[in-house]
């Protein structure tokens, strides 16, 4: 019989161990899930759940609580607010009584890895109720093996109690019963009221984003791959529905990873196991690697199906247009893990910066100068789409720090800062692409540019085609703009000249340029050079 002190849970008040189940595969995970009435087979295998009322996450639930030895590094703020020790030690309480008083069902364990390059890997535990939690987290992180299980110690520990409300959110002056909680000097998280399995993988991503940088290694919510030799590492920035992990994960091209990663003096690595993509409007022609890693161990989200031949609806957004599949990284057969390597390589020779610009303003590809490149980083702009979001009619510009704003827990200029140090010191280029829309806002009933064209484009980036062409300066942002790039039609490349009225161009390059400038006085360097290398109306 498992004992506490192997897992040491005493230290967590956890005392009722009899049902606890450590690091199942996912065939067992699979069945606990059937039998707990949570899930359904669906298609070539491939699990389906259902998280609740919560299809994402909960940012203004997330707190951090106010103690010795993280309040002066924390960014305390909207993303990261206070909390006070007394209110964690009362709802630490509660998901421990919630755990020690439910006889009826199991408690599951995961104990695994984030960092593939063990020199900046950190141990974590997660503990869940719901078999597809675990399940979840065992597709998202990296797995370990029998032996390191056998002298494994937890760095950083995440409860995960997603049916304990806080019916006293109001005493603590928090915005609802439902919590994410981090204390990290305890190095333990507390999440309940929410069943939704991405906050356990990005309050890991929280946790990597306060510890690494204090070790001069830059966090990055990013993409990346190498080409077939391993070598032309690329990292692609981009904030959700840009085309993050769509384009990285390319059949030229093995991936690294599709979301989180760390680049330190040796070079970048990934911090999960796992992807998590969006399936909405999946399309097998276009992102084929992603549709065929939906297999028996991959967990379907919130997608439409068929009750009687479980056939999925991809382009069924009724529930959200959130719906997402967790694999493992191995389930991308053209991917460095699969291939048996660390997800690791030497340092990026291309940064991407990807934005679905709804407003037709930025071209479909753009060379930054190094000011460029900063100024841009910290706007993280993309816009969210009529549609995307209930009360959406006309397109919203959305500016997220570092293209990761919400998982910052320190200030954006410390990433900002690390990033231009490291961009300075391995002499990396960056563009700026546009997935969104050209010529024309979203609102106009206009296309989106082509997922092929925006690949054609990235791979003329990667295989360093772009360098060679004649550029032109956009009016507004002053890019550097290809006036020819292979077989884009050379029309497109300037939006300008996309616009069938120049005036209505204008007009909404004015509005857009505007944004910018708004936002950025929120994270001034106090740097004349960066703030001049951004959006000006002449």
């Amino acid at each position: 019989m498992l004992q506490p002190e192997d897992l040491e849970l005493e230290k967590l008040g956890l005392t009722n161990i009899e049902r606890i189940k450590r690091n199942l595969p996912f065939e067992s995970l699979i069945e606990d899930n059937i039998l707990q009435k949570t899930g359904k087979i669906g298609m070539r295998g491939a699990i389906m759940v259902d998280t609740g009322r919560f299809t994402g996450r909960s940012p203004k639930d997330k707190y951090f609580v106010i103690e010795p030895t993280s309040k002066e590094h924390l960014w305390w703020g909207e993303v990261n607010q206070k909390i006070n020790e007394d209110v964690f030690d009362e709802l630490f309480e509660k998901v421990i009584n919630r755990y020690n008083h439910a006889d009826d069902s199991n408690t599951y364990v995961f104990d695994g890895f984030a960092g593939a390059d063990p020199n900046y890997s950190i141990n974590v535990r997660m503990i869940a109720k719901k078999a597809w939690q675990a399940h979840f987290v065992h597709n998202m992180f990296i797995r370990p093996t029998e032996d390191e299980l056998a002298d494994f110690t937890p760095d950083f520990t995440i409860i995960n109690a997603s049916d304990v409300f806080n019916d006293q959110f109001e005493k603590h002056g928090m915005n609802s019963e439902t919590f994410i909680i981090f204390h990290m000097g305890k190095k333990i998280a507390i999440i309940g009221g929410t069943e939704y399995g991405g906050e356990m993988k990005k309050g890991i991503f929280s946790v990597l984003n306060y510890m690494l940088p204090l070790k001069g290694v830059l966090a990055m919510h990013c993409s990346a791959n190498v080409d077939e030799d391993g070598k032309n590492a690329a990292i692609y920035f981009g904030l959700s529905g840009t085309g993050k992990t769509t384009l990285s994960t390319d059949s030229r091209r093995p991936l690294i990873g599709d979301d989180e990663h760390g680049w330190s003096d040796d070079g970048i690595f990934n911090f999960e196991g796992g992807c998590y993509a969006k399936v909405i409007n999946l399309n097998p022609e276009h992102e084929p690697d992603i549709y065929n890693a939906i297999k028996h161990g991959a967990l379907l989200e919130n997608v439409v199906y068929d009750e009687k031949t479980r056939k999925v609806d991809f382009a069924n957004g009724s529930k959200t247009e959130n719906t997402r599949v967790s694999y493992p990284l191995n389930f991308i057969e053209n991917s460095v893990y699969a291939q048996g390597k660390p997800s690791m390589s030497g340092h990026p020779e291309k940064i991407i910066f990807l934005t679905c610009d709804a407003y037709g303003v930025l071209p479909p590809v753009s060379k930054l100068t190094s000011e460029q490149a900063m100024y841009h980083f910290i706007s993280g702009y993309t816009a969210k789409v009529a549609g995307t979001e209930r009360g959406i009619t006309e397109p919203v510009a959305t500016f997220s720090p570092c293209f990761g704003g919400p998982f910052m827990t320190l200030h954006p200029l410390k990433y900002a800062e690390l990033l231009r140090k490291k961009m300075e010191q391995y002499q990396v280029p960056a563009y700026l692409v546009n997935t969104g829309w050209i010529g024309a806002s979203a609102s106009s009933g206009a296309k989106r540019i082509s997922l092929p064209l925006t690949r054609s484009i990235i791979h003329a980036i990667l295989d360093g085609t772009i360098e060679n062409c004649d550029y032109e300066i956009d009016d507004y942002f002053k890019f550097r703009i290809p006036t020819l790039l292979g077989q884009i039609d050379p029309n497109i490349l300037n939006p300008k000249r996309a616009w069938v009225i120049l005036s209505e161009y204008q007009a909404a390059a004015e509005s857009l340029v505007q944004k910018f400038q708004n936002n950025y006085t929120n994270y001034d360097l106090g740097d004349p050079e960066i703030l001049a290398a951004g959006p000006s109306i002449s």
